[in-house]
């Protein structure tokens, strides 16, 4: 009866080891999702560097510069988005972000929401002025259709054959 008590599971969530504020699971070590997969990263990293140091080949080298570079970047995001900007008010470098209105036609400027059509000209249009003849469009078709098949189609020419 004994054995059936050490496997139970504990009453109510575990907070992580961490003390992120996540709840763990005994699956990860008490730790959240997060914590973790940065500790397997950690761990991944340390057998990096010791097969490099052991004497590891140019390859492992590289991968391991590749690495190291990502998660810089990785952590200089994180140190980015935890950073909150200050209130002050006395800050004058802050820029106002912009307004984002409704989504209008370029010809009518009419409202047209989530129905707009984007045309290869750049601008939205509505439904009566999504066709590039509706509204003038700049984009030339001609030209990027000769442009398409060209690609898809490369020119192949074959050797010339010795005459006897």
């Amino acid at each position: 009866m004994e054995s059936t008590k050490e496997t139970a599971a504990p009453e109510g969530p575990i907070l992580c080891i961490n003390n992120c504020g996540f709840f763990g699971s005994a699956a990860t070590m008490n730790m959240c999702s997060k914590c973790h997969k940065e500790m397997i990263l950690k761990q991944e990293n340390a057998k990096l560097a010791a097969d490099i140091i052991n004497g590891g080949s140019g390859k492992d080298v590289v991968a391991a510069d590749v690495i190291k570079t990502a998660q810089s970047a990785a952590v200089e995001l994180n140190v980015a988005l935890i950073q909150a900007p200050h209130t002050d008010g006395s800050s004058s470098t802050q820029v106002p972000e912009a307004k984002v209105g409704p989504n209008r036609c370029s010809t009518c400027r009419k409202r047209v929401g989530l129905t707009g059509f984007n045309c290869k000209c750049g601008n939205l249009f509505c439904s009566v002025h999504r066709y590039s003849d509706k509204h003038e469009c700049p984009f030339d078709y001609r030209s990027a259709g000769r442009d398409a098949i060209a690609k898809a189609n490369p020119v192949v020419k074959a050797e010339k054959l010795d005459k006897i």
